[in-house]
Parts: C-alpha cells; structure tokens; sequence
C-alpha cells in the first residue's frame, strides 16, 4: 500500500470516528469514557495522518 493510500484510509477511518462522535453527543445514554475514548483514537490518527504527511 502506497503511503497516499495508507493516509486515505487514515481519513476515512477518521471520518467514521468522527460520525460516531456526532452520533453519541446527540445520545443521552452516552457516557463520558465513550466520548473521551473515540476522542482518543482521533487524535491519534490526526497525529499519524500528519506524521504521514511530514514524512511523505
């Protein structure tokens, strides 16, 4: 997989978490560990998309 590609997926990836954190805020039942985990995961692929692209 060429690194454009890997970066691609990355954003896609991103994209979901990025969804599902809309989907939950919007959700009463949601807690507070389910919000920071996929905050979490963001931004460790925001970070290993810029990492990508620093090096790329």
């Amino acid at each position: 997989m060429t690194v454009t590609a890997h970066v691609e997926q990355l954003k896609q990836r991103h994209q979901l978490l990025e969804t599902e954190l809309a989907n939950l805020t919007s959700s009463p039942s949601s807690s507070d560990a389910e919000l920071a985990e996929i905050k979490r995961r963001k931004l460790k692929l925001k970070d290993e998309i810029a990492r990508l692209n620093a090096t790329g």
